[in-house]
């Protein structure tokens, strides 16, 4: 921790005659001009012994010029600290100690200069230990146990928000306040990087995560960053921007593979994972589970229940043919490939005039001979039945109904008529 006016005068044994002596001191200066204000920095302990002056314009200026303390040699040009500049720098505030003649100048120089680079040590050790810490967390636990790290580094809450501004992984996010307004004016602000405000009465920090926003990592604690913190706060920023970019990019080559696998499948060529069977959906968004993948612009998805447009069940074989059913679907407005069936206005009692001929058995095998387009082998596969034997109940059903099933006229009527009996 730095070293505060208090801490000094105590470890030197130097009285304390006025004003507050809590603030750090982050340097020492010693001057003896009459207004040495153009030459300091703010935060300054500044020893004198008084030749240049001591009342209260030599005060007021120090203090406007944020030097935090004075230190006044006595032993020289004075005996004993002037009453003049007690009472003056009682009354502004400005920290005063003694400096008796024993004790030199130089001395207490070199005691700051010890503190100062004590704190950039520990300050470093920290640093260092936290960039450790938040890497092996990112290696072993990705961008979730980034933030679980830096929350117990910092001694806060930590949130990681998308670049919609949504919750992704949060550490201590009961503490959380309303992010909102501070997210959006750190958008607005033309490239700004980070932002730091108070929320919820708490000192909050905001770093943007990459170059393209990824996201945003926000920081709160009860007390401001300070500089090591801001530190370990940048590192954890960059492995998240790191891991983010990492995740885009695996997440790009799945989409590509999944294209692959799906144009294979519309070609014929078997996928491995898939059900039986299922249906071809035209979804709007990816579901959590499943194969789904993106082809002409549309989100693919096959599964036996999802959202969206659906075909017929199909197996791995009639993915074309399920996906022209699904976009058939979507065309005409209806949930699923089916109903399309019910779309169509029959005239009266043709569906049953025309199924009269066949018995249950007959119809089944036709309906499903069907919707494989005529394929012998894959309507038997589903049946469960030899090719054979479908080939003599679709000869049986020509023979009821008294014409061919060659015919596309009479195979469109017998799939309407099959689907409204259904309903």
């Amino acid at each position: 921790m730095p070293i505060t006016l208090h801490d000094l005068a105590r470890s030197l044994g130097l009285p304390v005659l006025a004003g507050d002596v809590s603030k750090p001191v982050a340097w020492v200066h010693g001057t003896e001009l009459a207004d040495p204000t153009p030459f300091l920095e703010g935060g300054e302990l500044l020893l004198t012994t008084g030749l240049a002056g001591t009342g209260p314009g030599y005060v007021r200026r120090l203090v406007r010029a944020g030097v935090v303390g004075l230190g006044f040699g006595t032993g020289l040009g004075h005996d004993v600290v002037p009453a003049r500049l007690v009472a003056a720098a009682a009354e502004a505030g400005l920290g005063l100690v003694e400096v008796p003649r024993e004790v030199p100048f130089i001395a207490i120089s070199k005691a700051v200069s010890k503190a100062l680079a004590a704190d950039e040590y520990a300050a470093l050790t920290r640093t260092s230990e936290a960039q450790r810490a938040l890497t092996g967390a990112a290696v072993r636990a990705g961008t979730a146990g980034v933030v679980r790290r830096l929350g117990r580094w910092v001694g806060g809450w930590v949130v990681l928000l998308d670049a919609a501004g949504e919750p992704v992984h949060a550490h201590n996010p009961r503490l959380v306040p309303d992010l909102t307004a501070g997210v959006a004016r750190l958008r607005t602000a033309g490239g700004l990087a980070s932002a730091a405000f108070e929320a919820g009465g708490d000192h909050v920090f905001l770093q943007v995560l990459g170059s393209r926003a990824r996201g945003v990592l926000a920081v709160g604690t009860s007390t401001p960053l300070d500089a090591a913190d801001v530190g370990i706060v940048n590192t954890a920023a960059s492995l998240l921007t790191l891991a983010l970019a990492r995740n885009d990019a695996v997440d790009a080559a799945r989409r590509e593979l999944r294209s692959g696998q799906f144009r294979l499948l519309l070609a014929g060529l078997g996928v491995d994972g898939l059900p039986e069977r299922f249906r071809v959906f035209l979804a709007e968004e990816p579901p959590a589970t499943g194969f789904w993948a993106e082809h002409d612009g549309r989100i693919v998805v096959l599964a036996q229940e999802s959202d969206g447009f659906a075909s017929s069940e199909v197996d791995a074989s009639e993915v074309a043919r399920g996906y022209r059913e699904a976009r058939q679907a979507q065309q005409a407005g209806v949930r699923r490939f089916e109903d399309l069936a019910g779309n169509v206005r029959l005239p009266d009692g043709f569906a049953e005039a025309l199924l009269r001929p066949l018995d249950a058995e007959t119809r089944e095998t036709v309906r499903v001979w069907l919707a494989h387009h005529g394929a012998w082998d894959p309507a038997a596969a589903r049946l469960g039945v030899h090719r054979h034997t479908v080939r003599n109940r679709v000869r049986k059903a020509e023979e009821a109904l008294g014409r061919s099933l060659d015919s596309p006229g009479l195979r469109a009527e017998l799939w309407l008529a099959l689907h409204r009996e259904g309903q």
